[in-house]
């Protein structure tokens, strides 16, 4: 049985989302950010990033963890190639080539677009928005992401997927970090490639049911 630990509102929903692509059955173990609690070290504290139960399963303290029949693994996108690869089917690559340029795709996403992009969404509060300090941060990524944009789009402009002519896992890591972005609308609206092939990514039923459980959980 895959275990995952993470709550949804973490990069534990680009794991839930490819579990339900997969049809996977798992167990949902609801670690929540130590950063997120006023003290994570009460008695009283929900499972935590800090607690001493999940240290023992991932001494990081990061999540999402998964534990697949007694192999523990961290890192979100590095996970989903995981299980795209061992359970197969057309969301893996279908030859070594493909599987190169899954990981290709996936480590640009993660090393050029995801730092810039995370900023986006950790600025979320009005008060810092409406900081001098805020909007340069926020300025800077646009200015960071509008290259990846740019490259991305002229790539999708072929087949309007990230590898080959169909929706695979490179397609799901990449798009749980554009969506990081999703608020700077004029980054979209300079590549309606990017912009399209993210709501066709979104109107996946698994990534809807992923959201849903999402939304149920506190912000």
């Amino acid at each position: 049985m895959l275990t995952i630990y993470g709550v949804y509102r973490s990069r534990a929903s680009r794991n839930y989302w490819l579990a339900g692509e997969l049809g996977l059955p798992f167990a949902c173990v609801p670690v929540i950010q130590a950063y997120r609690l006023e003290d994570a070290q009460a008695a009283d504290a929900p499972l935590n990033t800090q607690s001493p139960e999940f240290l023992a399963v991932n001494p990081t303290g990061l999540i999402p963890c998964i534990d697949d029949g007694g192999f523990v693994m961290t890192e979100s996108l590095a996970i989903n190639l995981y299980l795209a690869r061992k359970h197969g089917g057309p969301l893996s690559g279908q030859t070594i080539t493909e599987e190169a340029e899954m990981l290709q795709w996936t480590m640009w996403a993660a090393t050029e677009v995801e730092p810039h992009s995370v900023k986006i969404i950790m600025l979320r509060d009005p008060a810092v928005l409406a900081s001098e300090q805020g909007r340069m941060t926020i300025r800077a990524a646009n200015k960071a992401l509008k290259k990846c944009f740019e490259r991305f789009d002229a790539h999708l402009a072929a087949t309007g997927h990230v590898v080959g002519d169909r929706f695979t896992v490179a397609d799901l890591n990449l798009a749980e970090v554009f969506r990081y972005a999703m608020s700077q609308t004029a980054l979209f609206d300079a590549a309606p490639n990017v912009k399209a092939w993210l709501e066709r990514c979104q109107a996946r039923p698994a990534f809807k049911a992923m959201m849903e459980a999402r939304s149920g959980e506190p912000e």
